[in-house]
């Protein structure tokens, strides 16, 4: 008897001990968390860029091989677009020229081993021929291929640099066209159970989605020497139900937003802003 009323003694002992320990400790905490404050401080990290462009006081935005779309003008929207990211950032003096016929071009060249005839900007208008002949339509990067070996011929290159002063080149492909997809696509739905409760769960669809595809090819040339520097290929997509109706210029613009940060870094630092929590 004596024995087995020592051992619940020394058991209520324990566990009192326990319970004024964790009693302590929980006091500790929220004494520690009343006294603390948080503070969110913008910190930004730089990344450098991708291609150094020192040696270049000026840039031109010559153009792009790009098919025709009877909604966006591909070669000429992307020319705007740049020719104004690169205003804002003060990244180099933007010479303001007309673009270069690069499919007229690339066809005038064959393979790439002659040189065609560079545009001179201060000619007076040639005399009246028959109208252009119509672009033709990209849909796949295989259909670009033919036209590709113009960013090869070093002399038209060259010649074109020094008619702009040397500057830095940008020149390259843009293939934006439609696609349409099918599949199965997992969304969120919601649900109620028998007591009204709601809750999110994963289904699977099967859709027919249409959109758009946007491959950009840059290739930044040397204007001092014809060479090319650099190359950067880029891809977006965007796809939608089949019964949205979303203008073909709207979606362009969407997608060319998501690359342009990239496009940038390749010629300048940009920074990557951001948040970093501190106790105070």
């Amino acid at each position: 008897m004596t024995a087995r009323l020592r051992k619940t003694v020394d058991s209520f002992r324990r566990t009192a001990g326990g319970r004024a320990k964790a009693t302590l400790c929980l006091a500790l905490v929220a004494a520690l968390v009343a006294c603390t404050s948080y503070i969110e401080i913008p910190i930004e990290t730089p990344i450098q860029p991708k291609l150094d462009v020192s040696a270049f006081q000026r840039i031109f935005i010559a153009g792009f091989i790009a098919g025709a779309n009877e909604d966006v003008d591909a070669n000429m929207e992307t020319v705007r677009l740049l020719r104004s990211q690169l205003r804002n950032k003060a990244i180099m003096r933007v010479i303001d020229a007309d673009t270069l016929p690069l499919l007229e071009v690339a066809e005038q060249s064959g393979d790439g081993t002659s040189t065609p005839p560079v545009p001179d900007q201060q000619a007076a208008a040639p005399a009246q021929e028959p109208g252009p002949s119509k672009p033709p339509v990209f849909n796949e990067e295989k259909d670009l291929e033919p036209y590709n070996h113009i960013f090869a011929n070093v002399a038209y290159w060259k010649r074109i640099g020094e008619e702009f002063q040397q500057p830095l080149i940008v020149t390259g492909s843009v293939l934006f066209a439609p696609q349409q997809r099918s599949g199965f696509v997992q969304r969120e739905q919601e649900v109620y159970d028998s007591f009204g409760r709601r809750q999110v769960v994963p289904v699977r669809t099967y859709m027919e989605r249409k959109g758009f595809v946007l491959r950009p090819t840059f290739i930044f040339i040397d204007g001092r020497t014809g060479e090319t520097l650099h190359t950067e290929t880029f891809r977006e997509e965007i796809l939608y139900n089949a019964s949205q109706q979303t203008p073909a210029l709207s979606s362009y613009f969407e997608l060319m937003d998501r690359l342009l940060p990239a496009f940038l870094n390749t010629l300048s630092a940009q920074k990557i802003k951001g948040t970093r929590t501190l106790l105070k």
